[in-house]
């Protein structure tokens, strides 16, 4: 199911939110490249200890924002409203991803308990939206 114009504005808006503010804390312009959403992992990372669950929960919808813009921007596709899923980026070729629920795993479970939205960014744009899963990798998508 598309999305309403509203939400859309409201996570466009969430993204360039993140790239404005983020942007002074790590001392160089981000944006939606693979650099810049590993930056924003660290990010994560260093925010999960001390984040308290509403703020983690406005930090999930703020940086699911960002992620899914950066992925949307980078492989195309649109956002769309899976049944049972969530919201996530629908790709020309029928595949779907979840960022929103991606970043939320990371803030759960962390990088070290296997959850990377660097690696997710990398796999997303590299496979899911060209088809190409299950196809060797030259390290982007790892």
């Amino acid at each position: 199911m598309t999305v309403d114009e509203a939400r859309l504005e409201a996570i466009r808006g969430n993204a360039a939110f993140v790239m404005a503010e983020l942007s002074g804390v790590a001392e160089r312009r981000l944006g939606y490249d693979r650099a810049s959403v590993k930056w924003v992992e660290g990010f994560i990372e260093r925010r999960r200890a001390t984040s308290d669950e509403a703020m983690r929960d406005k930090l999930v919808s703020v940086l699911g924002s960002y992620l899914g813009e950066a992925i949307r921007e980078t492989a195309g596709g649109e956002w769309r409203e899976v049944d049972g899923h969530g919201l996530g980026i629908h790709f020309p070729n029928d595949q779907v991803c979840f960022p929103f629920t991606k970043v939320a795993k990371q803030f759960a479970d962390g990088v070290e308990g296997g959850e990377s939205i660097a690696s997710f960014y990398g796999v997303c744009v590299n496979f899911v939206a060209t088809s190409k899963l299950g196809t060797a990798t030259d390290g982007e998508g790892e």
